[in-house]
């Protein structure tokens, strides 16, 4: 089967790079996958889970949304943060979630209510991830 090279990028720098027959992602537009050959494409991607097969073993990454561009079989994957499944802190996620909740119920004028409400979506996102099956 044909592969697709995958090079995702944090503000960090590259985070991993790895050959797939398929990458499956979430955007704002809804779920794709990805195969070798497909035509060009740049898409925003959302705050949800993106699935690819490493030498033959699915992985699964919670990723806290950016940008998706694919051409000549390359895809690259711009992000802020991106979490393989088997990595995540179920712990640390689940303080993260505490705190944004505790943020958003807050009254004090200077909490930054739409910071709290993405924190809230990455940590929620983090916990669903690593409860897949």
């Amino acid at each position: 089967m044909s592969q697709l090279h995958v090079r995702v990028v944090t503000p960090l720098g590259v985070y991993k790079e790895f050959d797939t027959p398929i990458i499956n992602i979430q955007t704002e537009d809804g779920n794709q996958g990805v195969l070798a050959n497909h035509m060009p494409l740049v898409t925003m991607l959302k705050i949800g889970t993106m699935t690819s097969i490493e030498d033959g073993v699915r992985e699964t990454y919670a990723v806290s949304g950016g940008l998706f561009y694919f051409r000549e079989n390359l895809a690259e994957i711009l992000t802020d943060s991106i979490e393989n499944k088997k990595d995540i802190d179920l712990a640390r996620a689940e303080n993260a979630k505490r705190r944004a909740e505790e943020r958003l119920k807050s009254n004090d004028p200077n909490i930054d209510f739409k910071r709290a409400e993405l924190a809230l979506k990455k940590a929620l996102n983090r916990i669903e991830v690593k409860n897949l099956k």
